[in-house]
This record gives structure tokens, sequence and C-alpha cells, in this order.
């Protein structure tokens, strides 16, 4: 089955494109969620306008991207969390806590565009990259730093309180 694409779709093509796919795949994913259209003579007739109106909006989307690349450059977050005396953190920092920091620094980027292999689950500095156009990348540092504790601030271990309250008694 031969289909013109909508939208962009990963490992098969980008908008415009004419793509010979599996039946099913065509009918079953494609076409139900509006990533493509059957390519007919008159859908290729169609396509051509598409062309040229995807053209002029990448470009567009381009340029904002372009344009939030040099103000997302110099941007440095910093997460504090509880560790482990090894540096590895109980939790860890996601694509989804990394937005939300964006969010408050009054940067709106969707998590999905936020490239991490994996969590960050280690104290220490990263460069995260942010895929925001498909020509476009911006990288942000990103600091992971150890949260202190109530034992670590006074010395003494957090337990040694309580007995005391209680033996008072």
């Amino acid at each position: 089955m031969e289909v013109i694409l909508k939208e962009d779709v990963v490992n098969l093509g980008i908008r415009g494109d004419v793509v010979k796919v599996a039946d099913g795949y065509g009918r079953n994913f494609l076409l139900p969620r509006k990533l493509a259209m059957q390519a007919t003579l008159a859908n290729k007739a169609v396509i051509d306008q598409m062309k040229h109106a995807a053209a002029r909006r990448s470009a567009t989307e381009k340029a904002q991207a372009e344009e939030l690349v040099t103000k997302l450059e110099p941007v440095a977050l910093s997460f504090t969390r509880k560790s482990g005396e090894a540096g590895h953190l109980f939790g860890s920092v996601t694509s989804s806590d990394i937005a939300a920091e964006l969010e408050t620094k009054g940067f709106a980027v969707d998590r999905r565009k936020i490239q991490l292999a994996e969590p960050l689950k280690s104290l220490g500095d990263f460069t995260v990259a942010i895929k925001l156009h498909r020509e476009v990348t911006a990288h942000v540092k990103v600091t992971v730093l150890a949260e202190a504790t109530a034992e670590a601030a006074t010395g003494a271990p957090a337990a040694e309180p309580a007995s005391e309250a209680v033996a008072a008694e």
C-alpha cells in the first residue's frame, strides 16, 4: 500500500513523503491516526500544496527553535536529591523533572523532546540534549547535588535525640 505521510513518522519518513508500507500498518495505524493518507492521483496533487505549506511551516519552526536555543544554552538546572554514600541517588532525575524545572524558569519544553537515554541516577554534572526541531538541538547543563541531611549538619545520628526523649520520661 502506498501512503502519503501527513506528519513525520520515526523510521518511516518525513511529512510529504510517498512511502510503501504493509497493508495492515497503513490501515490499522497510519490512516486512523491521521498520520498518512492513501496515495491516489487526487491526493498526490494535494500533496504538492502540503509540501509547500510544510516547507514554510518547517522554516518558521526552525527559526523559533534556533531562537529558543540561544535562550536555553546559558541555562543551568540544579536538582537536590537524597543519595547514598557512594553518590547513587535513592530516586532519579527524569525528563519530567527537567521539563518541570524549565517550566519554572519560563521555558515551555515538552518532556518528550528531552533526550535522556535513562534517568540520571548519580551525583554530578550532566549535559542534556533537548531536540527542539528535526535539525536543531539545545544542550542544557544539569547538576545533581546531594541533599544535606540532619546527621551531616549536626554531626550526630538522627536516632539519638529520640532515644534521649524516651529516657527522660
